[in-house]
């Protein structure tokens, strides 16, 4: 058992309550289907209908806009809640996308989408990334040329999360001249579009019940109220806008698996014999398993102290870089380690602990790779 943490003012009755419902919806109704979905490669979209029903894709979202006015930490604690059963983090990318159209979208974007996107109805992604064209949205190519009362999209994205199921797709495009004054974002209902293609969905490493996609624009055409906040130029801006939120959807699953990893590799290595005694009765086992514990217990005592510092209003954006880098390279760490106590079995996709290992990697490169973030970090301490 690990150690029992602090508890924290954003720890409170209602929102233990709101975990226990979502644990349970989850272990019955999700977690029962992974290894179809992994087969599969997705998750149907249909799947989080329900699942927004109930009030868990955006219980953040304000009451007029088909959410329950909670605070952020409810979201986050159904990204722990996902992340402890081997969920992927599809919801978040979801999250994320509407809490662009919450803070910068017209009223009439709101109540368009917003709605949908909490009931399930609509499944988001988010369009950045680009064949040649990774953190540097400066240099993203994917053009949008005003014609009329429309807009004109050509060009192509990759890496795209929910990209093969998601009907809605806030997208990245430039509108303007080079650099980031030229980049803004367009909303896209993407089911019967026109010169919109899904191309491969792409095979990873992990994550393999989480669709990632390429996709294509040729000639779309979007009316010039799907521009996200009616102003052109303003994209670069928006996107920088919820850093620190974005960088906690991913520390928190961090928090999540490496507690799930240590739990599993507790009950394995008890009950695991070898030379006359159970693995865990080894001196290295229960060091090495000792360390791990630590570091759950240290990850998970600081991202509690990023959700507080959250609600707060008071978490700067180094502070959520640091968590971003740090956590994600401690469940790395803790995985492989956990991993070399299962021997032979922890290389087999059936055992779990596989499964998290191989989930792990690209944590620390989605949303801001280490090498970002640390950049970012000492960008700060220069000045």
């Amino acid at each position: 058992m690990l150690p029992q943490l602090h508890r924290h003012a954003w720890m409170d009755e209602d929102i233990e309550a709101f975990r226990e419902q979502a644990r349970r919806f989850i272990a019955n109704e999700l977690v029962p289907h992974l290894d179809g979905w992994r087969r599969q490669g997705f998750i149907p979209r249909e799947v989080w209908r329900p699942f927004g029903e109930l009030g868990f894709l955006l219980p953040e979202m304000p009451e007029a806009y088909g959410g329950a006015g909670a605070n952020l930490a409810y979201q986050l604690v159904v990204q722990d809640e996902l992340a402890r059963a081997e969920v992927p983090a599809n919801t978040a990318v979801h999250t994320i996308a509407a809490h662009y159209i919450l803070d910068y979208g017209t009223e009439e974007q709101k109540q368009r989408w917003l709605p949908r996107l909490a009931s399930g109805e609509m499944l988001a992604g988010i369009a950045l990334t680009e064949p040649g064209c990774g953190s540097d949205l400066k240099a993203l190519r994917t053009k949008a040329s005003k014609d009329g009362g429309h807009y004109v999209i050509d060009g192509a994205k990759t890496f795209i999360t929910n990209g093969f199921t998601a009907n809605l797709l806030v997208v990245a495009v430039r509108t303007g001249g080079p650099g980031s004054s030229g980049v803004s974002l367009v909303v896209l209902e993407t089911e019967n579009l026109p010169g919109f293609r899904v191309g491969r969905r792409l095979e990873k490493l992990g994550q393999h019940a989480s669709d990632t996609a390429e996709l294509f624009f040729d000639g779309v055409r979007l009316k010039a109220d799907q521009l996200l906040g009616g102003q052109e130029g303003q994209g670069f801006r928006q996107l920088m806008s919820q850093l620190p939120y974005e960088r906690l959807l991913l520390a928190v699953p961090a928090a999540a698996v490496i507690e799930r990893a240590v739990e599993l590799t507790v009950e394995y290595t008890k009950g695991r014999k070898a030379f006359g005694q159970s693995v865990f009765d080894f001196q290295n086992t229960r060091f090495k398993l000792a360390e791990c514990a630590t570091l759950a217990h240290v990850v998970r005592s600081f991202v509690n102290d990023c959700i507080q510092r959250l609600l707060d209003g008071t978490l700067d954006d180094e502070a959520a870089y640091m968590a971003k880098w740090w956590c994600t390279e401690q469940q790395g760490k803790v995985t492989d380690e956990c991993l070399q106590l299962f021997g032979g079995y922890g290389y087999m996709a059936e055992y779990p602990i596989a499964r998290l290992y191989a989930d792990a990697r690209i944590q620390r490169i989605y949303g801001g790779t280490t090498e970002i973030m640390k950049d970012l970090i000492a960008r700060r301490l220069g000045t």
